[in-house]
């Protein structure tokens, strides 16, 4: 059965199976039968079309932001295994043939219970789990040809663990360098790594020479040029004698003995170079990589061997850490660009209807006619009122705070959100009803903050129930003693919410109002309630209505003795 896969977008991880003869509609609508929950995606933007019982072509319906079929913009296309259809943000991949299933391995293992005392096992010896990590952390506490073994697996054991736990190149880099001089026992090291000009940056180094020596490191270029280019290891004690470097730069006139030279290797390019010496007159005496004591002061082709590992290791290390950093910086800049898409989205909106009140005051102005200047005057006014909230609301989920609590009734703040909302609701026809619990004590919250979150669900629920027959929203206050909670509820008769959507309602710039809709109004209220320690629970019938309740955890404090004080609850 054909089926679209969505890899990218609001949608992901969602498989679509195309099951009918007809036509199927793509697009932001809930007529659609596939709805995707992407702002940059038409009401009604594409149809999947059967060509024939097993292939299909997909057809724009005059989006907005057009149709793309493999990156390139189609009025219509055939579809075949493999394509990637993008629509808006969302990026889907088609496949002809049936959802792959998965391989159903359990007839092809049988776990037996013993049947009799006599069919019965013996365990002949056993070790813990962690033993192993112990043992590659300290070889030497193995015995015989296993420590000589473990002495190599335990460097590279080490380099995999630093590896893995680390994702900044400052604090990684230090640690492969300091894993180099335990395992080859050098003087000095250093790792240089290219830059964006492909030249070489020191970017860490060491030294067994006190912390305040102002000793410098001096390294040959002709080693380092010959290890990039070549991609090879090398291990040099008399640069004079070897005919690959220049007398010039004679090792020994820097009163080095010998140095060792890897690549920093990627998976396809060299990234750089770890390099090792041991200064002349160093009484040092070299232990090999399998704990066998190679010549005094000479690196062998063991620690060679080693190093050129650790070199690859290392390589693989730092793309891994630029690539996790790209990807980051990338999915900013993708936030980024879907945040101000969205916004201009609603701010145009915003000033068309600025614009179109601003006309008709101009009208009436010309025309002396003070009944068309109110009513352009009334357009004007909803939408700063919309340029406001929506200001707020950005303002409310930008930035993390400590709410501002103080001693606040509730009941009040709720019925001031009631009286801001009851013109609205009569001019959509909703009944808005009102329902205070006159034993609610005061609370402790941030009278703004709260006032804001309600406001936001209250209004959602008269669009909700707008155009239902006997639209009605109710809200009530309660106040728990047995759990400590102060509540507030909004129920609606409107439309509903499928059950599948109810997880993804609270995600930002997810609006299912169209271009009324922010998408932010929600994501704002759960991040405020969540800020006082509270959540808010959903529960909706499709085509029956919705309740959000709000639950705001409290603990009630003493009374001052003789104060006759209202109790207050705090967060």
């Amino acid at each position: 059965m054909a089926s679209l896969f969505v890899i990218q977008g609001a949608d992901q991880g969602k498989r679509f199976e195309l099951k009918t003869a007809k036509p199927v509609a793509l697009g932001r609508d809930n007529s659609n039968a596939i709805r995707l929950h992407d702002t940059e995606v038409s009401r009604r933007h594409a149809e999947v079309r059967p060509v024939d019982d097993q292939s299909f072509r997909i057809v724009d319906l005059g989006s907005a932001n057009g149709t793309f079929v493999n990156g390139k913009p189609v009025d219509q296309s055939p579809l075949k295994s493999g394509d990637r259809v993008q629509l808006g943000q969302t990026v889907m991949l088609f496949n002809e043939g049936p959802a792959p299933q998965e391989r159903d391995f359990t007839t092809r293992v049988d776990v037996f219970q013993n049947a009799s005392a006599e069919d019965r096992s013996a365990i002949l010896k056993s070790i813990p789990a962690g033993e192993g990590s112990r043992i590659l952390q300290a070889p030497e506490v193995a015995g015989g040809w296993l420590r000589d073994r473990l002495v190599n697996l335990s460097v590279m054991y080490r380099a995999t663990q630093a590896i893995s736990h680390v994702a900044d190149l400052d604090s990684l880099l230090p640690q492969i360098l300091e894993l180099v001089f335990e395992s080859i026992g050098a003087d000095r090291g250093a790792i240089l790594l290219k830059d964006e000009e492909n030249r070489l940056v020191t970017r860490a180094c060491h030294s067994r020479a006190p912390s305040d020596s102002k000793e410098q490191i001096k390294i040959s270029s002709s080693i380092v040029e010959h290890v990039l280019e070549q991609g090879q290891g090398v291990i040099t004690s008399d640069a004079p004698g070897d005919k690959r470097f220049s007398p010039a730069q004679s090792i020994v006139d820097y009163g080095i003995r010998e140095a060792i030279c890897v690549p920093v290797q990627g998976r396809h390019v060299s990234l750089g170079v770890i390099y090792a010496d041991i200064q002349t007159g160093s009484g040092f005496a070299l232990t090999g990589p399998a704990g066998k004591e190679g010549p005094r002061g000479r690196f062998t082709q063991d620690h060679l061997m080693l190093m050129v590992a650790i070199g690859h290791q290392a390589g693989l290390a730092i793309e891994n850490t630029l690539f996790y950093q790209a990807k980051l910086q990338a999915e900013r800049l993708a936030a980024v660009g879907q945040t101000i898409a969205t916004l201009s989205h609603h701010i145009k909106n915003i000033l068309q209807g600025i614009r179109g009140g601003s006309y008709l005051i101009d009208m009436g102005l010309n025309e002396k006619d003070e009944t068309i200047v109110r009513r352009g005057w009334t357009i004007v006014e909803k939408n700063q009122g919309k340029i406001y909230n929506l200001v707020m609301d950005m303002l409310s989920f930008s930035k993390d705070r400590e709410p501002a609590l103080e001693p606040t009734d509730l009941n009040e703040i709720t019925s001031d959100v009631i009286e801001l909302m009851q013109s609205r609701a009569q001019e959509l026809g909703v009944e808005l009803i009102w329902r205070p619990d006159a034993n609610l004590p005061q609370v402790m919250i941030d009278p703004d903050g709260i006032h804001r979150a309600i406001l936001n669900i209250v209004t959602n629920a008269i669009d909700a129930a707008e155009g239902v027959a006997g639209a009605k929203v109710t809200v009530a206050t309660s106040f728990d003693p047995a759990s400590g909670n102060a509540k507030v509820a909004i129920t609606d008769n409107g439309v509903g919410i499928p059950e599948s959507e109810i997880s993804s309602i609270f995600q930002i710039f997810a609006s299912t109002k169209g271009a009324r809709g922010t998408g932010l109004g929600l994501p704002v209220s759960q991040k405020i309630v969540r800020e006082h320690g509270g959540k808010i629970v959903v529960t909706s019938e499709l085509g029956h209505g919705s309740t959000f309740l709000i639950e705001l955890p409290m603990r009630q404090t003493e009374l001052k003795s003789g104060t006759g004080e209202t109790p207050a609850i705090v967060g």
